[in-house]
């Protein structure tokens, strides 16, 4: 309903919005949830309230501040109420579409962005995504590879050259092993090496924030995928781009002993000679902080003396995981796990 009202109002509000509203209506206060509303007979006399002189009623809006007092004053000055009631907001239309809006809306990317480009000469791709699709990791396993393919059939320029950034540590450290989706989703990431070619992974589990999902330090970021390109695409030698990653365990009584590819001139493990960031499991699954030792042929040895007979070994399993394990190159171990235990995303939809 609106009300018309030719006269200045005031009421009991905070003092922005009762001078903002001071000219305003009744249908204005009905949005905004007033309940009850003084309005003086007279707008131009000046008014005195428990000893302050207000020169006119907007003066007085501006002052009342939600002051029992001075709202019991004014009805002695003969100042109305007008009781509104409780007033519920006017519902309004929604989206047709839900939340299914802007990214979120299915081909909306790659309608508006993706298809005009398409056609034009390229030479490859770079990656900077994963962070949304953290809570249905285990999809990622196949949506991920998936997109790559399309863009390659669409473009139609064969297997051409896709290169990605794993997600960067993110949020609290904990001080216990425990799952992570985040480090379901690097998984996801990695795994696509094995199932695509021309693909490669810029591993940045050292340059992340744990307050910021954008961490600022890009320029670290842009050199690692520089050496992609530089390396795999545009053949410049001695470049080595690629961070070591685990390709086998074998269990020595109870220790695990650990293979990795991508470590030519030896580990350069950061802060302390001591590998950080491995934990074990027995047949419970219950993994604990792990001691790791490099060996002289480039292997790793895990082991924790809470468990007897090592059945798995992980590392930087974590949103944030401290860790500390580099190549020779400067370039850091990849995240990974030897199991296959189902994760926290396996049956996340």
């Amino acid at each position: 309903m609106l009300y018309d009202i030719a006269r200045p109002f005031v009421f009991r509000f905070d003092p922005e919005t009762a001078h903002d509203l001071a000219f305003g209506n009744l249908e204005r206060a009905h949005r905004l949830g007033l309940t009850r509303l003084l309005r003086p007979h007279v707008a131009d006399d000046p008014v005195t309230v428990m000893g302050m002189r207000f020169p006119n009623p907007v003066g007085l809006a501006a002052g009342l501040d939600k002051n029992a007092d001075h709202i019991d004053a004014l009805g002695d000055l003969g100042f109305g109420f007008i009781e509104v009631g409780t007033v519920t907001p006017k519902p309004q239309p929604g989206n047709p579409n839900g939340n299914m809006t802007g990214n979120h809306r299915p081909g909306n990317i790659h309608s508006g962005v993706l298809t005009p480009s398409i056609g034009y000469g390229i030479k490859g791709a770079i990656w900077y995504q994963g962070e949304s699709n953290a809570g249905r990791a285990y999809q990622y396993r196949e949506l991920f590879p998936f997109m790559i393919q399309s863009w390659r059939e669409e473009w139609g320029l064969g297997d051409f050259p896709f290169y990605w950034v794993q997600l960067a540590d993110f949020k609290a450290e904990k001080t216990e092993p425990a799952e992570s989706d985040w480090a379901e989703l690097r998984e996801a990431q990695t795994m696509t090496m094995k199932k695509l070619p021309n693909t490669g992974e810029a591993v940045i589990i050292d340059i992340g924030e744990g307050k910021d999902i954008h961490p600022k330090n890009k320029q670290d970021v842009a050199k690692r995928l520089a050496r992609w390109a530089l390396t795999e695409t545009y053949k410049v030698p001695g470049i080595p781009c690629r961070s070591p990653i685990y390709t086998a365990m074998e269990k020595q009584g109870p220790k695990a002993v650990l293979s990795f590819d991508n470590v030519a001139g030896g580990w350069r493990p950061f802060d302390v000679a001591e590998p950080v960031g491995f934990t074990i499991a027995g047949a419970d699954r219950k993994f604990v902080a792990a001691q790791a030792k490099i060996l002289p042929d480039g292997r790793i040895e895990v082991w924790s003396d809470a468990v007897a007979e090592p059945v798995a070994v992980r590392y930087a399993w974590a949103d944030n995981p401290v860790c500390n394990m580099y190549s020779a190159a400067g370039l850091p171990l990849t995240p990974f796990r030897t199991d296959d235990f189902p994760g926290v995303t396996a049956t996340a939809n």
